[in-house]
């Protein structure tokens, strides 16, 4: 893999995508909203996820898993982002987290990094580093303890006739699985390959087994462009699956994502970063 071009001041405006802000715009207007952060910060729950987080897994750094480590560093170096606190917790279902309001966070299952190998956890990575930069973190956060911080304020989410309930619900979920297209988009930012990309969305997809070298990126490709060019009838089946299933999920369709970050390379837009052309940080007065 040729040197990783670093995206100096690069904005997150430059790769959040635009049904992550539309649905962020839907969920702010909840006016339920306001409460459950409130009470997010009242009972001090940032700083218990940070805390069970840390005495549940290995904080990597210099001599503690190095390569994890360094593949972070250079990841936020090429997103010019601070660098979050990486951890590495050992569970055998592949899952990687971002957390930590005030003091951001990566945790990653010992079975994701069993999973890809170190170029596509750069892809990995880089996905939860998006999900900081754009700063997402809050909001993910508090969807993490949604249900019991509503209990804690009165609300009911079982009764039929709360409607800001189910509303706030809804548009959380909704803009939780938008804000993914967000991340993934951060992720092939750093990974600067749409092929690492995807070979790392199969590799989640199918899951660590002995037949990896088997594997066709072209042939996911063909059924993820099979997947949006569909028949009514198909596009019927979509929409029932949607509703009956995929508002359980935090995350759009895994052959959904791929399909949108291919998008997004042939747009141009991708192309545009990758050449300096991106929405910038605004510099602070007085600073250079």
């Amino acid at each position: 893999m040729a040197k990783r071009k670093k995206l100096e001041g690069i904005s997150a405006d430059a790769f959040i995508a635009d049904t992550d802000r539309w649905a962020l715009e839907k969920l702010e207007k909840i006016p339920l909203l306001p409460k459950l952060i409130h009470k997010f910060y009242e009972l001090g729950l940032d700083r218990w996820f940070y805390c069970y987080n840390m005495s549940m897994s290995v904080r990597c750094g210099p001599t503690q898993y190095k390569t994890l480590y360094s593949i972070m560093r250079e990841s936020a170096s090429i997103l010019d982002m601070p660098e979050p606190e990486l951890y590495l917790t050992s569970n055998p279902f592949p899952n990687a987290w971002t957390s930590g309001v005030e003091r951001p966070y990566i945790t990653l299952r010992s079975s994701i990094v069993e999973t890809l190998t170190d170029e596509e956890l750069y892809h990995l990575i880089g996905h939860e580093l998006g999900h900081i930069k754009a700063k997402h973190v809050l909001y993910r956060s508090v969807g993490a303890v949604l249900f019991p911080l509503m209990e804690m304020i009165g609300r009911r989410t079982f009764g039929l006739g709360d409607v800001a309930t189910i509303g706030l619900i809804l548009a959380y979920e909704e803009w939780s699985r938008n804000s993914e297209i967000t991340a993934d988009r951060a992720g092939l930012l750093v990974a600067q390959s749409l092929d690492l990309s995807v070979d790392a969305n199969i590799a989640l997809t199918a899951g660590p087994q002995r037949l990896r070298h088997e594997q066709s990126r072209e042939a996911f490709m063909e059924q993820a462009r099979a997947y949006q060019d569909t028949t009514m009838m198909d596009e019927l089946g979509k929409v029932l699956i949607f509703l009956s299933r995929t508002g359980a999920y935090s995350h759009p369709m895994p052959v959904h994502r791929t399909q949108q970050l291919e998008r997004w390379v042939l747009s141009g837009e991708f192309d545009r970063i990758m050449s300096g052309d991106y929405a910038r940080e605004k510099v602070a007065a007085g600073k250079k």
